[in-house]
This record gives C-alpha cells, structure tokens and sequence, in this order.
C-alpha cells in the first residue's frame, strides 16, 4: 500500500500522461461507451467499514471521479453511471441501462469485508458461464488486476468466477467485469479508501487502464 505523498506524485503523473493522451483509431461519433456500476446505495449501504464508512460512499465518490477525470480528457470516452446520487438501482435496471446504451463495457464497482480483519487485497470476478463476450471480459479481469497490483499497492487476490447477477444480465451483450477494490473490513484499506486524493488516484488508474484495453 503506498503512502499519501507516494498517491499524490503517482496521481499527477498519470494526470500529465492522461491529457497528453489520444485516441487515433476512434473519431468523435464512435467514443467507447462505457458504464460505471457503483454498487449499493439508498438502503443498501453495502459494506460498513471499521472506520464508519460505507461501501455505498466509497464507491460512488469513485464514480462520480471517474466521470469528472473523463471528461478533462483530450478525447474523452462516453462514460455513465447506473447511478449519480444515493439511490438503490435494482440490478436489473442496471443491466438494462448498458443494454440500451449499447455499452462496450460494463464495470461493477465495490468494497470488500471480512470477519478475518487481515484479509485484504483486490479481488476481480467475471461471469462463470461461457458466451461471445468471456474472453474479453478475461482480459479485462486480469489487467485490471495486474495494474492495481502494480499502481495502487493492492494485494491480489486474484481474478474470480462468480454467478453475480450484474454480470450474468449481460452475458450475450457486452464484457462486464466486477471489482472488490479492497476490504472495508482493514483499517489501512479502509483509511485509504475513504480518502478522497486515493478515490481519485483509483479512479484515474480505472480510467487509464480503459483506455489501454479499448486500445488494443
């Protein structure tokens, strides 16, 4: 995990690396279409740190920096959320908003917890069934994991296969990877996830890996 001081020379960097950015082979009429899946809200306050904080928050805050970053870019990609404020989006609606938006990708953000309060460390999970979309999905899953590895300091737990709703709605339709950017549940994870310079030193290194996958 790296220090406050590490994120904010890591975070300007990839500032300066990300404006200079861009995206020969897609003009303007035909930007990858992304949709960010902040998990939770309203009710359902997801995981409750050991700090107080809340799952829902955490991975909203992200989101809605993502989208701030997106659009200081050069040539920014068609980035949405399932959902911009506190509400409870039901996983259906969810899903059914990247199919109506025709999405090339949907990514499902979270926090993790455990009783075991060393657990730690990032974890990627992608649908368990076979269909047209898995391999990218695959490709996403693992890059994502090797660059949080190696640009945020987070412990990998490796890539996953689950039956998670979210991912199984859009199987025929588009990749859709969901990540667990650390556990609620440890207080340096938990210290660092609730702050605002680290969610946005996230959410630049979200948007920078994006950009390299849609690239190849």
């Amino acid at each position: 995990m790296y220090t406050l001081n590490q994120i904010i020379v890591l975070l300007l960097c990839l500032v300066f690396f990300n404006l200079s950015y861009t995206q020969n082979e897609k003009d303007q009429e035909n930007k990858t279409t992304v949709v960010i899946d902040p998990g939770h809200g309203g009710l359902d306050s997801g995981a409750i740190g050991v700090n107080g904080v809340y799952e829902k928050d955490i991975v909203l805050n992200i989101a809605m920096e993502i989208i701030r970053l997106n659009n200081i870019m050069e040539n920014p990609m068609e980035i949405y959320l399932t959902r911009y404020s506190d509400t409870l989006i039901s996983i259906r609606n969810r899903t059914e908003l990247a199919k109506k938006l025709k999405a090339d990708v949907l990514l499902s953000i979270h926090c993790n917890a455990s009783r075991n309060p060393k657990a730690e460390g990032a974890e990627i999970y992608i649908w368990d069934g076979e269909s047209d979309f898995s391999r990218a999905s695959i490709l996403l899953a693992y890059h994502l994991q090797r660059v949080f590895s190696k640009k945020i300091g987070l412990k990998s737990r490796g890539v996953k296969f689950a039956n998670f709703q979210v991912l199984r709605g859009l199987y025929e339709f588009c990749p859709a990877v969901l990540v667990e950017l650390g556990f609620l549940s440890h207080f340096d994870e938990a210290t660092f996830l609730a702050d605002k310079k680290y969610s946005s030193y996230i959410a630049l290194v979200i948007i920078e890996i994006l950009w390299k996958y849609f690239e190849k």
